[in-house]
């Protein structure tokens, strides 16, 4: 394999992983709050397909995203109302929330299934592009791919570095503590909610008008469930959960070239390969027999791999909150 033949792999790495960077650090948000979302299988197929639709009608990318993330909102409003005000079950609503927006991008996409549209723009960042490397990888795209660098660094240093985020990180953990420090737990649970609803909202329109450009009947479909599982495998850490979706992103690249290489294997093997690869991946770390597989191993070294590897969900996670 050439240079640039690895360039270009890793670009399209890259440009795969950007929408489920969006999606994943949304739900990350959404879950240290202490909310499971799960709809975000369905809410990201239907914001791919409204997005579209809106850019296409009005010609306008950023209505498209405006469009793409009201959807997001709207369904997560639908989850903390019913959660965090009607105590319903978390994983049902998120459940019920995922058809029904599979379905509804069906049913109202029709119209717009393998049409042309408008797509985001390539925007070469001068002189960073000429960087050997890093400059093809890195600073060859579009805004959505600037904006999730950005994405990334800004909830770490959010999370780890400010007050608002030790809150936010509080409600997670315990609520009853955050809420006796003056905290209106249900209230900023809400809110973060609905910030990560907006972000899963702005996934879906990064497939259709970016990455995937155009609609098709269930055009995202696979890439919400396999975003939870990104924040599983990153551990609730933003920039752990980037590199899951980076990881995954190098896989079905990967899979693509394998595809064009390898023609004895149906086609099918590898469309799916990344998906059952990088599930597969969560289940192995996350077993009790991989404390097992590291006994041999040096303490110090053992407790480095244990902290770089195991994910520990946030306390309360998905537990309803009562204010005393």
């Amino acid at each position: 394999m050439t240079a640039a033949q690895l360039v270009a792999i890793l670009s399209t790495a890259i440009a795969t992983a950007t929408p489920l960077v969006f999606a994943c650090i949304g739900e990350t948000i959404t879950e240290r709050a202490g909310v499971i979302n799960l709809s975000a299988e369905g809410t990201i197929m239907l914001a791919a397909m409204v997005g579209f639709a809106v850019a296409k009608l009005t010609g306008s990318l950023v209505l498209g995203f405006l469009a793409a993330a009201a959807v997001g909102v709207l369904f997560a409003g639908i989850v903390a109302f019913g959660s965090l005000t009607l105590k319903g079950s978390q994983i049902a609503i998120g459940f019920v929330l995922t058809l029904l927006g599979a379905d509804l991008s069906s049913f109202l996409g029709n119209p717009f299934v393998r049409i042309p549209g408008p797509t985001v723009p390539s925007l070469p960042i001068p002189f960073l592009r000429e960087v050997p490397l890093l400059g093809p990888l890195l600073f060859q795209g579009d805004l959505l791919l600037y904006a999730s660098y950005a994405l990334i660094g800004g909830t770490w240093f959010f999370l780890y570095r400010t007050q608002p985020g030790l809150m936010l990180r509080a409600m997670g953990e315990q609520p009853a503590a955050a809420f006796a420090r003056g905290t209106n737990v249900i209230f900023w649970r809400y809110v973060y909610t609905l910030v990560g609803g907006s972000l899963l909202g702005l996934a879906g329109a990064a497939f259709s008008l970016d990455f995937k450009a155009g609609w098709s009947h269930r055009h995202t479909a696979g890439y919400g469930w396999i975003a939870l599982a990104i924040v599983i495998f990153g551990g609730w850490n933003p920039l752990r959960v980037a590199l899951g979706a980076y990881l995954f992103g190098i896989l079905q690249s990967f899979a693509g070239v394998a595809q064009t290489t390898i023609r004895a294997v149906p086609t099918q093997v590898f469309t799916v390969a990344p998906f059952v690869l990088m599930i597969l991946v969560l289940v192995l770390t996350s077993g009790e027999w991989w404390e097992c597989g590291l006994r041999g191993i040096p303490p110090r070294l053992r407790r480095w791999i244990q902290q770089a590897v195991k994910a520990t969900p946030p306390a309360a996670l998905g537990q309803p909150f009562e204010p005393g």
